[in-house]
């Protein structure tokens, strides 16, 4: 078994989302920024999160069973850097954000905050919570989801955030015939 450490080259080579993941319970609203949050399935809508136990996000969802998902527009870079700079349980991240002029607003179906010009907004109800390795996957279902269609999700790579950039083709059509072709040739026999 091998370990994939946290900021090791080899952790660098994932290309993700950040999340800014929202809650409110026995530590009061908070916002972390979570780069482990993914869609994982279309019906019903699910959205995972993947973060440490110790985390005040963790210890708001297990006590309250919900959370929300922003996904950060590019130029939400810096309220990603201050949701993932330091521990909700040391310091009222939300009051910070405010007072720097990010706008949240009340969700409809869940008590924590959905945070204004976000991507997507996904208000979530926990359905299963797993310990994977070192993190606890909670898994929310989608109760009511929110786009706002006009701006592009920031990417995070090696540390660093990215704008989504040039297009890359699919391969040529004659291309795509050839791989059709072949799939239906090898086959397997039911």
């Amino acid at each position: 078994m091998a370990d994939i450490p946290w900021g090791s080259p080899e952790s660098k080579k994932f290309v993700t989302n950040v999340g800014l993941v929202t809650t409110d319970g026995p530590h009061g609203p908070n916002v972390m920024a979570a780069e482990w949050t993914h869609h994982v399935s279309y019906s019903p809508g699910l959205i995972m999160i993947c973060i440490h136990h110790a985390d005040t996000t963790a210890k708001n969802i297990e006590k309250t069973k919900e959370f929300g998902v922003n996904i950060a527009a590019q130029d939400q870079t810096w309220v990603a850097s201050i949701a993932g700079g330091s521990h909700g349980e040391e310091v009222d991240k939300v009051a910070v954000l405010k007072d720097l002029g990010v706008q949240f607003f009340r969700a409809k179906k869940i008590k924590p905050l959905m945070v204004k010009g976000a991507v997507l907004n996904v208000e979530c109800k926990l359905v299963k919570t797993i310990e994977v390795g070192d993190h606890v996957a909670f898994i929310g279902e989608a109760v009511e989801v929110y786009s706002t269609g006009e701006t592009e999700p920031v990417a995070y790579h090696g540390g660093k955030y990215y704008k989504l950039g040039e297009h890359i083709q699919k391969p040529p059509q004659e291309f795509l015939d050839k791989i059709k072709k072949l799939v239906e040739k090898h086959a397997k026999a039911k």
